[in-house]
């Protein structure tokens, strides 16, 4: 799938839309999430243009990875490690997948059934 940089995430890393930024470094940022599914729900975006996972490749391995450790140490900064998150990657429109910038949905803060939706 061709990138499209126009895509909100895009103009939240370029710095031109606000958002609650909760971890940044030189691979990712993680902010909360707009529309929240549990009281704890924020993503993790990489730095590189990547639509969807589907579109990954081997140069983005240590990105891939590096997004799940930022996902794990930004619960814990919250507090809420401990008690149990969960981490989803949509990719594609049937999966659910409405933005075409790779994200990692990070949900905690309730119980979370299985299997989801």
């Amino acid at each position: 799938m061709i990138y499209d940089d126009s895509n909100v995430f895009a103009r939240i890393l370029r710095k031109e839309i606000p958002a609650q930024l909760l971890h940044e470094d030189h691979l990712c940022i993680a902010f909360r999430d707009l529309a929240p599914q549990a009281p704890v729900h924020f993503l993790v975006v990489p730095k590189r243009p990547i639509a969807r996972l589907a579109d990954a490749t081997d140069e983005d391995k240590a990105t891939l990875g590096h997004l799940l450790v930022i996902a794990g140490k930004v619960c814990r900064d919250l507090g809420v490690a401990h008690d149990g998150f969960r981490t989803v990657i949509n990719s594609g429109v049937r999966a659910g997948q409405s933005v075409f910038h790779l994200h990692v949905h990070v949900l905690a803060g309730r119980d979370l059934r299985w299997p989801p939706g």
